[in-house]
């Protein structure tokens, strides 16, 4: 177990955990996540709807058994993002989200971060994991980076200008823990 302690994930129950994750996506340290405005309802809807696509899933992180991040897998040749790149097969979407905390731990979300990666490279389907966070959003570009993200570039989606990133099995697994 690392000093960080243990990390895991497990389904989204969208009755159970709307509540907390209204207020991890309208906290304002959340603002890339375009809820800010979200009510509970709301936030209910939008993960019922990940719920029923069989291509999205969503996943609560944990810390020791505490609710800790939020994760979601996707395809992207279902999402916006397909649409401006061309999509390979084993290509996986990937978002994630560290609660809002006054009380930061230092290296923790680079160890959420290490841990989505895990999961995802766990599938022997999984050949690339692709993001795209907004452009502005220089923090959690430079911890792509560490866990072996490339940029492609820039492109326009529909809510955000993103920089497209993907990581390789072998970028992967050659970055540095």
């Amino acid at each position: 177990m690392s000093v960080i302690g243990r990390l895991w994930v497990r389904p989204v129950d969208v009755e159970a955990d709307a509540d907390l994750l209204h207020v991890w996506l309208t906290d304002p340290k959340s603002v890339f996540w375009d809820m800010q405005d979200a009510d509970v309802e709301a936030v209910k809807r939008a993960y019922g709807e990940i719920d029923a696509l069989p291509w999205h899933e969503a996943f609560i992180g944990l810390h020791d058994g505490t609710p800790a991040f939020l994760m979601e897998r996707y395809d992207p040749a279902h999402d916006p993002i397909g649409d401006v790149y061309e999509v390979q097969d084993g290509d996986v979407g990937m978002h994630f989200l560290v609660a809002p905390t006054d009380e930061p731990v230092h290296g923790f979300t680079l160890a959420v971060i290490w841990t989505v990666m895990d999961v995802l490279f766990t599938d022997p389907a999984t050949k690339r994991v692709v993001v795209e966070p907004d452009v502005r959003n220089d923090a959690v570009h430079a911890l792509n980076a560490e866990v072996g993200f490339r940029v492609v570039g820039e492109v326009e989606l529909p809510h955000k200008r993103a920089l497209l990133s993907v990581c390789t099995r072998k970028d992967y697994e050659e970055a540095e823990r």
